[in-house]
Order: C-alpha cells, then structure tokens, then sequence
C-alpha cells in the first residue's frame, strides 16, 4: 500500500490570505507500508492519525493525492473489491443483543449475520480457524455483549479474519482494555502478522507498545509525516519531542527500547 500527496480538510470553505484552504488536516503526506508487516501511526490527539486511517480505508475522499493498493487507486475500486483484500476494525464496535459470536464471524463470510448463510465447506472452515486463531471458539454460542472488553474485541478481529485479506487496519484495538488483555490482543496481532503473513496498519496511541510491536512506525504532526522508519532508528528523544512537544528518556531495558513515560 501507497500514500501519495495526500491532502485532506473537512472544512472547506475558510481560506487564509493567500486564497489557500486554511484548516488542512492532511496536507502532503506520502508514504509506503512495506508488505506482511506491522505499521503503527503514532502521533499526539489532533494530528491527523484518524483522519489518515479513515482516507486509507475508503471511509473519506481526499481533496488531493492518492491511496495505493497493488499499484491501483482503492478511490477507484468497488467496495466488494476492496473488502476481498482489507479488512478493517475500527475503535468502537456494537453488536445487536442476540448476535452470537459464531454469527458474528460469519458475517466476515455472508452479509446475513448467519453461519447457515455460508456457502460451502470451505468457508464454514474460514469462520472455525478464525475463532480457533483469535481464542475465542469456546465462546461460540455467547451473545457478543455479554463478553468483557477483551474478548469482544477478539470477536472482531476474528470477524475481520474471516475476510481473509491480505492487509488488516485495525483503529486504536487496546483502547478501553485493562494491561492484561492489552498485551494479549497485542500478542495476537504479532502472530497473525508472523505466522499468516498478514499485512497490519494500527493506530496506537502507547508509544511503547508502537515502538515493541512495530516493524516500522510512521509519526504525523499537524498533519505532515515527521518520522517512518523502524522503532530503534526513529525512536529517540528528539523525534519523541518534535512529535509530541514533551521531551522524554528513551532506555534500553531487556534488550528493547523503552520511553520513558514519566519525568
């Protein structure tokens, strides 16, 4: 995936002296995601993270550039086309009352809710390794609102699975959720990334858990990219400053590079 000249502004009408759009929340930004890796857009509220995530998922236009997949423009593509080959998860999720998971997963497969909906074996066995993967096939009959926080945002993910994509998104996942299943959800990311060589673009706000769990991270501010690389290249007090306006230590702890979250 490619991010070219992307500018973005949902205030289009206020324009500053020189006649140009006054409110940009994107204004330039390119990247690339390098292929079956980890990716985290880190940055301070307001920078622009939810924004990018909404244009690099379909759910926004932008007024310029572009949004690459396998070289062709996803503004262009057919909503069918695009989920055959990205899924997504988004931060907050609700599922009607009597929504099973096992229905719930399924819909990764069939728009109608209904694991009798699915057409063949074949994709019966897609939505049984879903939930087998994700560690949530022993909750098969529980009505999704009833879980806790981190077994429901299992369920999604295992839904997004059951797409069977190539790219992953997932917005803010650890959000709402105590350290234990933070972690958990965390190490589930790593091992569809390692093990099924998906392609995973997150929205993290735990520079910690960006810089531990990410191949490479890509830092925004005032909606231009001021940082991508791999954590230990990019990682340092300066760019942690120039990025959040707080300068803070950066460690070496167990071999991994730990910011200093406190002062």
């Amino acid at each position: 995936m490619e991010v070219r000249n992307l500018m973005f502004a949902y205030d289009r009408k206020t324009k500053d002296k020189n006649g140009k759009l006054a409110k940009k929340i994107l204004d330039g930004v390119s990247f690339s995601i390098k292929e079956k890796k980890i990716t985290t857009l880190i940055g301070a509220n307001g920078c622009g993270k939810t924004t990018l995530f909404n244009l690099m998922t379909k759910n926004l236009i932008p007024l310029r550039g572009k949004v690459l997949l396998g070289g062709k423009s996803i503004r262009f593509m057919k909503q069918k086309e695009f989920a055959r080959r990205v899924a997504i998860v988004h931060q907050n999720n609700q599922a009607a009352n009597d929504i099973t998971v096992e229905k719930l997963v399924a819909y990764g497969r069939t728009p109608h809710h209904s694991i009798f909906s699915i057409n063949g074996a074949e994709d019966r066995e897609i939505v049984q390794w879903s939930m087998e993967v994700t560690g949530i096939a022993d909750y098969r009959e529980r009505e999704v609102m009833s879980l806790s926080g981190g077994q429901r945002q299992r369920v999604w993910i295992a839904m997004a699975l059951a797409q069977k994509t190539e790219v992953l998104f997932l917005d803010e996942p650890t959000t709402y959720l105590d350290v234990r299943y933070q972690i958990e959800l965390l190490e589930l990311v790593r091992k569809l990334n390692l093990d099924y060589g998906i392609t995973i673009i997150m929205v993290l706000h735990d520079m910690n858990h960006a810089v531990y769990y990410s191949d490479e991270v890509i830092g925004l501010k005032n909606g231009k990219v001021l940082l991508q690389g791999e954590p230990e290249d990019v990682i340092t007090p300066d760019s942690i400053e120039e990025v959040y306006g707080i300068r803070l230590g950066v460690e070496r702890v167990n071999g991994h590079k730990i910011v200093m979250t406190v002062r």
